[in-house]
């Protein structure tokens, strides 16, 4: 499986952006796809994830209200949308997946054995 996210940019706080995740390889279907981020200085963290049939999600508390996480099976890509950005959003986003997630481990990042190479979102104030 081969994930690529795009979509990050510079932009001021209060805006919005909309990052997406295409994959290649295998079924996409099949995959739970995971966003993480990277800021500067910090270690990764969970940001949201979303089950292969889209019915579960899962929002990280810090952006939750803020951001939402859906996919489009048809186009093989899992977005995300990220409104009413602060600066402390800023960092690189990752996208995962992996096809044996189970509900209780979408947070974690061992539970996904695929990984992109990161979107950097700069958010100003």
């Amino acid at each position: 499986v081969q994930l690529q996210a795009s979509g990050g940019g510079l932009v001021q706080a209060g805006g919005s952006l909309r990052l997406s995740c295409v994959t290649s390889g295998r079924t996409f279907r099949s995959y739970t796809i995971g966003w993480f981020r990277q800021a500067p200085g910090k270690e990764r963290e969970f940001v949201a994830a979303i089950r292969r049939s889209g019915g579960n999600t899962y929002i990280a508390d810090s952006v939750k209200g803020r951001f939402t996480i859906s996919r489009d099976n048809a186009k093989n890509t899992g977005y995300l949308e990220m409104n009413s950005l602060k600066p402390e959003d800023t960092a690189v986003y990752y996208c995962a997946a992996d096809d044996s997630v189970i509900l209780s481990s979408m947070r974690y990042q061992a539970s996904y054995g695929y990984w992109g190479r990161g979107t950097l979102v700069t958010v100003s104030s």
